[in-house]
C-alpha cells in the first residue's frame, strides 16, 4: 500500500482532471476506508478520506462517491471516476427504476439503500457530472491516489 507521495512519484497515466473516488475494506465485512481526490490539470484541488471500523467494500465505494459528488457544485461539469462497476451501474442505470418501484428490485431489497439513495440524489442534483468507470490498478495517477487515500486507515502515513 503506497502513500500518496509514493503514488505521485510512481504514476503518471490516466485523466489529469476529474473527481476520483475509491473504497476499500480489509475483510468484507471488516474495517474499511474511502478516499476522494479532485484534480484539475494534474493539480489537487481537494481531497477527503475516512474510515469505518466495521463495513463492507461496497459501502465504502458508495461513501467515496457521495463525498466526491459533494465536492461539485450543482451546475459544475466534471467527470467523476470510480473503479466500482456496481456504483456506476447503480447510479447511471438501475437507481431510476428502483426509485420508480418504491426502492425495490425485482428480486428483493436494494442493498445499502441509505447510501444508494443519497448518492443517486446527489447525482441527480448534479446533471453535468458524468459518472464513469475507470480500471483499477492500471497506473492511472489519480485513481491510484484515491486508492491510497482509501487505504490510509491501514498506514501511519497518508
Amino acid at each position: 500500500m503506497l502513500t500518496t507521495a509514493q503514488v505521485i512519484a510512481r504514476f503518471t497515466g490516466g485523466p489529469r482532471t476529474g473527481v476520483f473516488t475509491d473504497g476499500s475494506c480489509s475483510g468484507n465485512p471488516g474495517p474499511g476506508g474511502w478516499g476522494v481526490v479532485y484534480a484539475v490539470n494534474g493539480v489537487v484541488v481537494a481531497q477527503e478520506f475516512g474510515a469505518e471500523p466495521h463495513t463492507t467494500n461496497n459501502r465504502m465505494e458508495f461513501t467515496a462517491m457521495i463525498h466526491g459528488l459533494r465536492m461539485l457544485g450543482p451546475a459544475e461539469e466534471m467527470d467523476v471516476y470510480t473503479d466500482s462497476q456496481l456504483v456506476v451501474n447503480t447510479l447511471t442505470q438501475w437507481a431510476k427504476g428502483w426509485e420508480r418501484n418504491g426502492w425495490k428490485r425485482r428480486d428483493g431489497e436494494v442493498k445499502n439503500l441509505d447510501l444508494v439513495q443519497e448518492a443517486y440524489t446527489l447525482a441527480q442534483e448534479r446533471p453535468k457530472a458524468r459518472i464513469l468507470w475507470i480500471k483499477a490498478h492500471d497506473g492511472s495517477l489519480w485513481n491510484e491516489y484515491a486508492d491510497s487515500l482509501a487505504t490510509a486507515y491501514m498506514r501511519a502515513e497518508v
